[in-house]
């Protein structure tokens, strides 16, 4: 049914709206009638105008914001009727702006509709009953880190009673790959150690002991190519060599427990100029203490795996980028059935870089960082690297993952997903557009209908990964550069 719609204020006769477009809860789709809720539009150049969206002044329209703790809330009895709840009797509870809390107003509720907090007037002030949830305002710069080399990856992880730390995949060796730690609000130089061409780092854990392992991307000054896995020594407060495995160009490192058991999955890229090549399933073997051979995988210069699972069921997912003439090759989901990985389902990819998977409520999502377009038997597209990225959702019925959305992104090499509040977000690492490493890399805010919508503009260099950590002063956003020895760290600033 139509919605009678009600401008109080119109639109000032100075406002151009030249070459400005609207979208409206359409998903861009070029057919289909808008069929959402508008409840207000807010204009604001330079900053995310959502948590500024003030409640309706008609308040029916605000009630759809309060929680359902609220929704039945008991109210003051007829002289007849029994109470159900004698605590609720004079319980009143008003919205809209914040209201004044005097002795009058003691034991009344007030709930902030445009933010969702619950407020208890003491009878002088309102005190925090539900806590309010944070939305995402704007990105600021944070911390410059300058590197030893540029940076191919960022691991960050937490040890338990010693602090939060940074592993940086540094390119030149030496002096090889750094370890920084956060301390007093920033991230600072602690361990230096020697990589070969490093392009990622994992952290995991089996039991007590802590591991660190490195994908080295070249050979050592021996001539061997071998990938590192490091234990943390208490003793010595530091990483040091526990087992070197031969590796292929290796790109990237995964670590996850089936059934009890302990796996380490590395994505071995290409063997001198053959990219197909197997990539290797490790298994720990609690006897002897080492990871051993459990099962190869057939993969086309692989870049990553990506380990997940749905109810009882584990997958892994590879990043298939090149095959030796084409980028536009499959990438594949496998499934762990009887002992080993089965393939479950191959999608379309184009220079895969990265898989990233996440869920949303109930709602399994995956999305691929699609590099570049390349094929040697085809015509030359316009810009190899103006290319869609897409997010595939789990099809319970269908027991596949189909497309949800198509993103454009500009040589992409990293999905991050992140949460501010109750707001989700994914954060693309763009590195080339064709012309220059120097490229804003985008945050898109989930809206639902809408699907993933652009948020933040964030300008960075030769964009090659981003991490989202949380401390207890807020919470951050890491990206590093492949390009440049200088890696940023970035604070989301909350209302």
């Amino acid at each position: 049914l139509p919605i009678p719609r009600v401008v109080e204020t119109p639109f000032p006769a100075s406002l151009s709206v030249r070459r400005a477009s609207f979208y409206l809860g359409n998903r861009r789709r070029r057919k289909g009638v808008f069929t959402g809720l508008l409840r207000q539009l807010v204009l604001l150049p330079g900053a995310d105008a959502t948590p500024r969206m003030c409640h309706a002044v008609n308040f029916k329209v605000a009630t759809l914001s309060v929680p359902t703790v609220l929704q039945d809330v008991p109210a003051k009895p007829v002289s007849n009727e029994v109470l159900k709840h004698p605590y609720g009797h004079d319980m009143k509870v008003t919205l809209g702006a914040r209201p004044r809390c005097s002795k009058q107003e003691k034991a009344q509720f007030w709930f902030n509709a445009s933010r969702r907090g619950l407020y208890l007037c003491n009878g002088s002030t309102w005190l925090s009953v539900l806590e309010v949830q944070h939305r995402l305002d704007y990105v600021e710069e944070y911390q410059n880190l300058v590197t030893n080399s540029e940076t191919m990856g960022i691991e960050v992880f937490s040890i338990p009673k010693v602090g939060l730390f940074a592993a940086m995949a540094n390119r030149i060796t030496p002096p090889g790959s750094a370890i920084y730690r956060w301390m007093d609000g920033k991230f600072v130089h602690y361990q230096n150690i020697p990589t070969h061409q490093a392009q990622s780092w994992k952290y995991f854990t089996i039991g007590k002991k802590i591991f660190l392992a490195v994908a080295n991307f070249e050979q050592n000054e021996r001539g061997q190519e071998f990938s590192v896995i490091y234990k943390w020594s208490r003793r010595k407060a530091k990483f040091i060599t526990y087992q070197r495995i031969s590796t292929h160009s290796a790109r990237d490192w995964e670590a996850f427990v089936i059934e009890g058991e302990a796996f380490l999955a590395v994505v071995n890229h290409r063997e001198g100029n053959n990219h197909n090549i197997d990539s290797v399933i490790y298994r720990w073997n609690p006897r002897t203490g080492l990871f051993e051979t459990n099962q190869t995988i057939p993969t086309s210069g692989a870049y990553d795996w990506e380990f997940f699972t749905i109810g009882p069921y584990s997958f892994l997912a590879v990043a298939n980028t090149f095959n030796g003439t084409s980028t536009k090759i499959h990438s594949h989901i496998y499934i762990w059935l009887s002992g080993s990985f089965q393939l479950f389902q191959s999608i379309l990819t184009f220079g895969a870089a990265d898989w990233e998977v996440f869920h949303i409520g109930d709602r399994v999502f995956l999305a691929v960082a699609n590099s570049h377009s390349y094929d040697s038997g085809m015509p030359a597209p316009s810009n190899f690297y103006a290319i869609n990225s897409s997010i595939y959702e789990l099809n319970i019925t269908a027991q596949m993952f189909v497309k949800f959305q198509d993103l454009l992104t500009y040589s992409a090499l990293d999905w991050e997903f992140f949460s501010v509040g109750d707001d989700s977000f994914l954060v693309v690492a763009n590195s080339f557009d064709g012309f220059t490493f120097s490229v804003n890399s985008i945050i898109y805010r989930w809206q639902g209908y809408e699907g993933f919508v652009a948020a933040h503009h964030l300008p960075t260099v030769g964009c090659r990964d981003w991490e989202a950590f949380h401390t207890a002063e807020g919470s951050y956003l890491f990206y590093s550069s492949a390009k440049e020895p200088l890696s940023k760290v970035l604070k989301l600033k909350t209302t």
